[in-house]
Formats: structure tokens, C-alpha cells, sequence
């Protein structure tokens, strides 16, 4: 039986990191997983889908050339190979991940990992039953696509994301059920491609985690671009005769060809060994600290797994500061109250911190700042006017609680706005920082002018 410092179960952008630390500390490590390196994010999640959506913002692009000049008299999409870019890119960053692993010497065991108890995992796969001895583990087994009852998917007519990354064509009319980042990145990139788009949302408006006003500006967007938006809208079941999808609503029955459920995730927690030894679970979701430790003090639980957020940045951050926490180097716990949150359509959307709401009603007096796209050189000059930064201080003693942007380039922009408010930055600093003209990131610079009345272009 091999023996190792540290087990790690699954082998995304959690259970990697979390090898490659490891292993940096000088530990012997063991990686089992039973599918592919990288994970969700890297094969079905954030890679390929934003190579698709980078094909859309290039025919996109194509289809509005005129408007700089450059007329397009004649081209042709070729479906096939958009999603063969995007299965190769996944694929290249695949064996990237490979190579991380042989340079940081880490025993990568393909298989379904499984506790046996505090110090065994069982590693089974077609061929072998092995056992792996070690003095701590680390639970990365993700989460999968969720659906409610009525509406499950079925690989064919109605799908889940992972359908949808490798669909065959281009459909006619969609429908798409959640209109979270997921369903909103599909919204986008199948309306560029000349699907009739349906989006189908429970909550009063869509990207219903972000500020009212990023979300009705979106709405708006995606309404002048022809998507049909339905929100306060329930679904009550989805019957597919094998050429047409019926959705039924409360009060009508909307057809189409092609169905994407995108209502949310659920945790990889059954059968891997959690009820027999006891690691607690909130419907089924493991329970850790803020060091992503379970309650059995050497099993550890990073990613989608442990819980929200269910980001890839959030669950790489996680696995650094468990495997630190492990080994005795004192990271600081994790907290997510700043966590930026990225959706890659077009406009793009990024937020940090409170929204407007959330900042009232903690109590704080708050001076809100907007800066406009369209009042910015640099926006104007690329041609993408489209949306705005919103930036909330607090008026008593000027510290950033959070910013909302919808815009060219958002989710780069955001990095800004983490940094400074982990650096507990004031309205003062962000002033006094000079930015760069002309560029996307002066929006920053004249919403926080505006938050105090300083506003000089608008």
C-alpha cells in the first residue's frame, strides 16, 4: 500500500492547486481522478465556453464591420469547427495540466476515489481496487448540473451545458431555463449564431445575484438584440416528442427544438465514503471552517463541493489556503465577502462586494457613483458603448463596499476594484491613482468622481 502526505480527490482547478502546493511544500502527493485534469472548468466549463463565445464576439465583429469601415460582402459559418476550437483548446489546456503534474512529481491515480476511513482512499477503476495511505486528505469533487422535476434533461432535445458545448447545429429556437451566468453566456452566444433565444427566469430580473441596475441594463441589451425575456416565470414541466419541446409555463406553452436547463448545481458528495465516516454535510453539501477543514480535523473540503460561491477562482483559492492550513504555514482564512463574479457575455457583467440593496440594508449611508461607456474616449473610440461602472462608498468614512460593471473588458476591469478593497482603499486613493488615457479603466476613476460630486465628463 502507498503512502502519501496528502490524498486528493478530484482534480480541478481545486484538487490541482491544491496538488501543486503541496508539492511546493515538499510533500508527497497523490491526485485521484476519474474523468479528466482540469475538471468541469477546464473541459465543460470556463475554457471551452469562453472559446465559444470568443467565435461569437468575432462574428459578432464581422456582421457590424461597416460601421468602421470595412465592409464584408460575403462569409460563411462553419459549425463544426466552432466547436472543434473549443474541444481543442480544452483539450490543449488538458495536457497542460498533465505536464504541471509530472514537473511537481505528483502520482496522478485514474479512477473513482472513495474515503475509506481518515487515512485510506480507494481508487477504482476498470482494471484495478487500490489503496492509498495518507496522513491527510482533500475532498474536490465538485458539483454536476442540477434540474427540478419535469424538466430533466435527456442528452438529445433537452440539455444540460455539457450538451450544449458539443451540440451538432445550430439551433432554430431555444429556450433557456436560469438565467444566471450560465444561461445568460448561451443566451448570447446562440443569439449571435441566429437562434431565436427564449430565456426563462424565476427570479424579477436575469443575473438576479447582480445590482438591479447591471441586470435591467442587461435586460435591455439583450431585448434590443431580439432575445425574448421572460422572468417571474415558472416552468412547470418540459415534454419533448423527439422533433419539438414543448415548455409549459403557468400561462402559456412556448415550442422550440432545443431546450438548455441551467438552474443551478449539486454537490459530488454521494457514495465517496462521507455518512461512514461521518463528515457533516448541509444537504449534502460537506461542512468546513474558514480553512476548509471538515469536522474530522485531517479531511479537508475545497470547491464546489464545500458549497458557494461555485467559482473556479474561489475553489483554487481554497485549495491554497487548506493545504497551508495543513501543513502549518498560518494562511489567513478565507472570506468572500470579496469575491468578484464574472458573466462573459456581450456586454460583459463583473461585480465585487455589496450591491446598492445589500449596502442599505446593512445599514450604511452609501454615495453612489455611474459613470456611462459612452462618455469614455476609449469606449468610443473601439466602438463598444454599452453599459457603465457603478461604484458604492460608504459617505462617513469613504470606504469602497463594492462595484458593478457592465462593459467591454468588465471582468479585467473588476481585478482593480478586488485589490483595492482588500487593501481597505477609499474613494481618495482611487482618485489620486492616476489611470492611464485612454483606456477602459478611467470609467473606475470618474464613477468614484462622481460618488463625491466630482465629476468631470458627465
Amino acid at each position: 500500500m502507498k503512502n502519501y502526505d496528502v490524498t486528493i480527490i478530484g482534480g480541478g482547478p481545486g484538487g490541482y492547486v491544491a496538488a501543486i502546493r503541496a508539492s511546493q511544500l515538499g510533500k508527497k502527493v497523490a491526485l485521484v481522478e476519474r474523468e479528466h485534469l482540469g475538471g468541469i472548468c477546464l473541459n465543460w466549463g470556463c475554457i471551452p465556453t469562453k472559446s465559444l463565445l470568443k467565435n461569437a464576439e468575432v462574428l459578432e465583429l464581422i456582421t457590424n464591420s461597416k460601421k468602421y469601415g470595412i465592409e464584408i460582402e460575403s462569409f460563411k459559418i462553419n459549425w463544426a469547427t466552432v466547436i472543434k476550437r473549443s474541444r481543442n483548446i480544452a483539450s490543449r489546456m488538458g495536457k497542460g495540466i498533465q505536464f504541471l503534474m509530472k514537473k511537481n512529481n505528483i502520482e496522478v491515480f485514474d479512477g473513482y476515489g472513495k474515503i475509506l476511513n481518515k487515512n485510506t482512499v480507494q481508487v477504482v477503476n476498470e482494471n484495478n481496487i487500490e489503496k492509498l495511505e495518507s496522513d491527510n486528505i482533500i475532498i474536490s469533487t465538485g458539483a454536476s448540473p442540477n434540474f427540478f422535476k419535469g424538466m430533466e434533461p435527456n442528452g438529445k432535445n433537452v440539455l444540460t451545458y455539457k450538451d450544449a458545448l458539443v451540440i451538432d447545429k445550430a439551433p432554430k429556437h431555444i429556450v433557456i431555463i436560469g438565467a444566471g451566468a450560465i444561461g445568460i453566456e448561451f443566451a448570447y452566444f446562440f443569439n449571435t449564431f441566429g437562434a431565436k433565444v427564449t430565456v426563462i427566469e424565476a427570479q424579477n430580473h436575469i443575473l438576479p445575484n447582480e445590482d438591479e441596475d447591471v441586470s435591467k441594463e442587461l435586460e435591455k441589451i439583450f431585448t434590443s438584440k431580439k432575445i425574448d425575456i421572460k422572468t417571474k416565470t415558472i416552468v412547470k414541466k418540459i415534454t419533448d416528442n423527439g422533433k419539438k419541446v414543448k415548455v409549459n409555463l403557468e400561462n402559456e406553452i412556448v415550442e422550440c427544438d432545443k431546450v438548455l436547463v441551467a438552474v443551478g448545481v449539486k454537490p459530488n458528495s454521494n457514495n465517496i465514503g462521507l455518512n461512514k465516516n461521518k463528515i457533516e454535510t448541509e444537504k449534502g453539501w460537506i461542512k468546513t471552517n474558514n480553512f476548509m477543514q471538515t469536522n474530522i480535523k485531517n479531511i479537508y473540503a475545497i470547491g464546489d463541493v464545500s458549497g458557494a460561491p461555485w467559482l473556479a477562482h474561489v475553489a483554487s483559492a481554497e485549495a491554497i489556503k487548506a493545504v497551508e492550513h495543513m501543513f502549518g504555514k498560518a494562511p489567513k482564512p478565507m472570506a468572500y465577502d470579496n469575491i468578484p463574479g464574472c458573466t462573459y457575455c456581450h456586454p460583459e457583467v463583473a461585480s465585487v462586494g455589496l450591491t446598492e440593496k445589500q449596502a442599505t440594508e446593512k445599514g450604511y449611508q452609501i454615495n453612489v457613483g455611474k459613470f456611462p461607456m459612452r462618455a469614455l474616449g476609449k469606449a468610443v473610440a473601439i466602438g463598444q458603448t454599452e453599459g457603465f461602472v457603478k461604484i458604492i462608498y460608504d459617505k462617513k468614512y469613504g470606504e469602497l463596499l463594492g462595484c458593478h460593471i457592465i462593459g467591454a473588458n468588465a471582468t479585467d476591469l473588476i481585478s482593480e476594484i478586488s485589490l483595492s478593497r482588500d487593501l481597505e482603499t477609499t474613494y481618495n486613493e482611487i482618485l489620486n491613482s492616476v489611470h492611464p488615457h485612454p483606456t477602459l479603466s478611467e470609467a473606475i476613476m470618474e464613477a468614484t468622481a462622481d460618488a463625491i460630486g466630482e465629476a468631470i465628463h458627465i
